[in-house]
């Protein structure tokens, strides 16, 4: 290949030209030139979000409902001394079907019998029907 007569013979050996004015540019800045290109802009992103796994709706048998009844009744029956309790509750996935389990700990004010949600002192309702678990000290003498 060298030594035969080709277009850029003459300069194929010779070392890279370095320049006076600039410094070289980091190898690592030089790579990152070439990894903004996306040809499919958003497919990262769709990828995720298909592969992000989602739970779902645990539907509660006969007896998991009364048990649940039972301690919303003693939460109602307490809900003057604002007492804490964590609640395991379903949240619905705004993405795709499914969602996942939350427990969330804090002082009940009030259940609102017409919007079917327990009210919190710091905020925030949760809905009824989506409640999984009840826990907390009011229910201690409970025995399930």
């Amino acid at each position: 290949m060298y030594g035969s007569n080709h277009k850029y013979d003459d300069i194929l050996m010779l070392s890279r030209p370095i320049s006076e004015k600039h410094m070289p540019m980091p190898r690592p800045d030089r790579a990152a030139q070439f990894s903004s290109f996306a040809a499919l802009s958003g497919y990262d992103e769709a990828v995720g979000e298909t592969a992000r796994l989602t739970d779902g709706r645990i539907e509660i048998d006969e007896d998991r409902a009364a048990e649940l009844n039972d301690k919303l009744n003693i939460l109602r029956d307490n809900l003057y001394e604002r007492p804490e309790i964590a609640v395991t509750y379903f949240v619905p996935d705004s993405k795709k079907s499914g969602g996942k389990y939350v427990t969330f700990r804090g002082n009940a004010r009030a259940i609102d019998e017409y919007e079917r949600t327990i009210i919190f002192v710091k905020g925030g309702r949760i809905p009824l029907d989506d409640i999984l678990t009840l826990g907390g000290d009011i229910y201690k003498d409970l025995a399930y």
